[in-house]
């Protein structure tokens, strides 16, 4: 018990009331302390039964009331006598005091009674009037015995207050529950199924940014590594793009902080504890890890030396971290050249040593794999190096993949240079693929001043470039069937983004190649409306 009146002193204490209440409260407590039993105990809850059973003994006191009123009124005065159990004293009725008795028609329930009108209380207001002002009651004069009413008052106020003050107790002193999550975290096999139809869909589909959001769906960040275990089983003897999709998705989910880098490696790191018992039946698993894995290495994933040592954990003991890492450099120098991978190794601070077995030769390692890139060697010259010229279908295939992966600019460029020779760049081959595939992957691709303005700007670098560009979009045009407006929309913007100049459209205006006539006429009837304004700003700039 003691520990009871202290737990509720603590309470008291921390509660942030006013001082009014918790000495109130104060007061109550020392009342327990004095064995004070309220008239009301503390019943818990009511049943439905016991409410309808309550509310006709009420209705049936009312009556009771009136007709003791009335019997008292006829009497010329009196006391009137209420029930006990209830709290309530014997009250004198003042002789001035009328009752209206139109009102008695009224009373057919409790709930029928006008308490701001019925005189029950000190102070000529209803009771909740009276309660409105505190200990004190109404102010003003009161009737004759009225000391006897006031007590009977505070009795009652002390009681509801007690019963709160409880009510409060018992939830304070009970445990607090964890707070509700917006989605109850799933199960991991709930996990692992919803993991499987969201990476059936998106290898059917390529909808990455559906998948995306399916994903973050899951609100369950803690059990990703079940999405990344999935996705690399579900893959791995799957073709070359169905890996690199999930690579590239794994990669945007890392981007976007939905999938947390530990998950990554805790799901990954599953696979490769086991891929060399794997290797029995997949004898290539390890170029095949590396498609899932390289894409992690691109802008807003993870950085290389974090990477490598993180998945070289489990592979290292077995000697086949080596293997792994090679194959992923290899595929690394299809986007960029041998001098950039062997310069981001560098930066990472990566070493072979730790990687290859204490008993291996290093540089027979490097040799053997072509690799020397990682040691500082200059490569240029080397078969790794070389760069096979690609045919306009092949060029324009690879764009395209770049694009729809959301290649960044460095990114194009970097394969440019790690698969084109200086002889094939700039040719007009190069240049129509490149303005076909930008156009291509987004419509409107320039009108919010997109990055890719600057790319075309890099390899349209002479008026003839730019010719070339231009019949290349003439050519979409007639392949997307002539799009009203489209074409006239791109020659907006790239005006605008200072891709082409004046001189390059009034050139392929003026083309009479008969190489470029399908589709001129109507191309040139679609863009009148441009070449009269580009005129126009053109005059009164002479004017100027």
């Amino acid at each position: 018990m003691d520990q009871y009146f202290n737990q509720m002193d603590k309470i008291i204490k921390e509660r942030k009331t006013s001082s009014r209440i918790r000495f109130m409260l104060q007061d109550v407590l020392d009342l327990r302390r004095s064995n004070w039993v309220p008239r009301r105990g503390d019943q818990g809850p009511k049943t439905i039964d016991q409410i309808h059973k309550e509310a006709e003994m009420e209705e049936h006191r009312e009556h009771i009331k009136v007709q003791q009123q009335l019997l008292s009124k006829k009497e010329g005065g009196g006391r009137i006598s209420q029930p006990q159990d209830e709290g309530w004293n014997t009250v004198p009725i003042s002789k001035n005091r009328p009752i209206d008795t139109t009102r008695l028609s009224k009373i057919t329930k409790p709930g029928a009674l006008d308490f701001n009108n019925q005189l029950l209380a000190p102070g000529g207001k209803g009771m909740w009037g009276s309660w409105g002002k505190g200990s004190s009651g109404g102010s003003g004069a009161k009737p004759a015995g009225g000391e006897q009413v006031e007590e009977t008052q505070e009795e009652r106020r002390l009681n509801s207050y007690f019963d709160l003050f409880s009510s409060a107790v018992k939830r304070e002193s009970a445990p607090t529950p964890p707070p509700s999550l917006p989605k109850p975290t799933m199960s991991e096999e709930e996990v692992e199924k919803k993991s499987h139809a969201i990476i059936e869909e998106y290898l059917h589909i390529n909808d990455l940014k559906e998948a995306l959001q399916c994903v973050a769906e899951l609100n369950s960040a803690s059990l990703l590594y079940v999405f990344v275990r999935n996705g690399v089983e579900s893959t791995l003897e799957r073709s070359t793009i169905a890996r690199e999709h999930m690579g590239l998705l794994l990669h945007q989910l890392t981007k976007a902080g939905t999938l947390p880098t530990q998950q990554y490696y805790k799901g990954l790191q599953e696979i490769l504890e086991v891929a060399e018992d794997m290797a029995i039946d997949i004898p290539h698993i390890w170029l095949y890890l590396a498609e899932l894995i390289t894409p992690m290495l691109h802008e807003g994933g993870i950085p290389m030396g974090q990477l490598f040592r993180e998945i070289s954990k489990p592979l290292v003991p077995l000697g086949k971290a080596g293997e792994l890492l090679a194959q992923i450099l290899k595929l690394l120098c299809k986007g960029m050249t041998p001098k950039k991978v062997g310069a981001l190794w560098t930066e990472a601070g990566l070493n072979w040593n730790d990687f290859l077995p204490k008993d291996e030769d290093v540089n027979k390692f490097v040799t053997d794999q072509k690799l020397e890139f990682t040691t500082g060697e200059d490569t240029d010259s080397k078969e790794v190096g070389k760069k096979t010229v690609l045919s306009g279908e092949e060029l324009s295939k690879q764009l395209d993949r770049l694009l729809q992966d959301k290649a960044n600019n460095q990114r194009i460029i970097d394969w440019v240079e790690a698969n084109l020779d200086e002889q094939q760049t700039p040719s007009n081959q190069f240049v129509r693929a490149l303005m076909t595939s930008v156009c291509q992957s987004a419509i409107i691709l320039f009108v919010a001043s997109s990055p890719a303005a600057s790319l075309l700007q890099k390899y349209l670098s002479d008026e003839q470039k730019e010719l070339q560009a231009l019949y290349a979009l003439q050519a979409l045009m007639v392949h997307m069937e002539q799009p009203a407006n489209l074409l006239r929309m791109f020659f907006d913007a790239l005006y605008d983004e200072d891709v082409i100049k004046e001189e390059a459209f009034y050139k392929w205006e003026s083309s009479k190649d008969p190489a470029e006539q399908t589709g001129k006429g109507v191309a040139l009837k679609s863009v009148t409306a441009f070449f009269t304004w580009l005129r126009e700003a053109e005059e009164e700039s002479d004017k100027d």
